[in-house]
């Protein structure tokens, strides 16, 4: 009895696929911590540098893979660079097409991960683009800059799971 119940407990696991430990990229196996430098800029929007690089570290916490620390102790450095905020009317008013009702805004980033030692040494890099909709209210310029975040959280969730998970 004792034998057929261990012999069917090793059929339904084997069976399973699951590994345990991590599921990061071959080449960031050996990467526990990271740090996150500002990024950089490349739109005139004021201070998405900032909100970039604060959705960036919320996004290495919350998947909780890497850690984030000082230079000094790092593994890799992520650099990163907000490229382009482009902007898309989905719905406009019904007596003038012109005036959007709806917008949506995606946001590009640019990313790669370099060796703190050789700064040289690029160990990943690539392109991550988030995207929000957002209603424009009597004032469009506050509309898109609380629009802002969400696109750019959702861009630094993508390249986190890049780096986390390899796609």
């Amino acid at each position: 009895m004792r034998s057929l119940l261990l012999l069917s407990a090793l059929a339904f696991t084997s069976c399973a696929g699951y590994q345990l430990g991590g599921a990061k990229p071959a080449i960031l196996r050996d990467i526990h911590n990271v740090n996150v430098p500002m990024f950089h800029n490349d739109t005139l929007h004021p201070r998405a540098e900032a909100l970039a690089t604060s959705a960036a570290t919320e996004a290495i916490v919350l998947d909780g893979t890497y850690r984030i620390t000082s230079f000094e102790k790092a593994d890799a450095v992520l650099e990163g660079t907000v490229h382009e905020i482009q902007y898309t009317p989905l719905r406009s008013t019904r007596l003038d097409t012109l005036r959007p009702e709806e917008l949506q805004n995606t946001v590009i980033l640019n990313w790669k991960l370099t060796d703190p030692r050789d700064r040289t040494k690029v160990l990943a890099s690539g392109s991550s683009t988030g995207t929000s909709r957002f209603f424009v209210d009597s004032n469009l310029q506050t509309s898109r800059t609380n629009a802002l975040p969400d696109a750019l959280e959702r861009a630094s969730e993508a390249m986190i799971s890049r780096l986390s998970n390899g796609f």
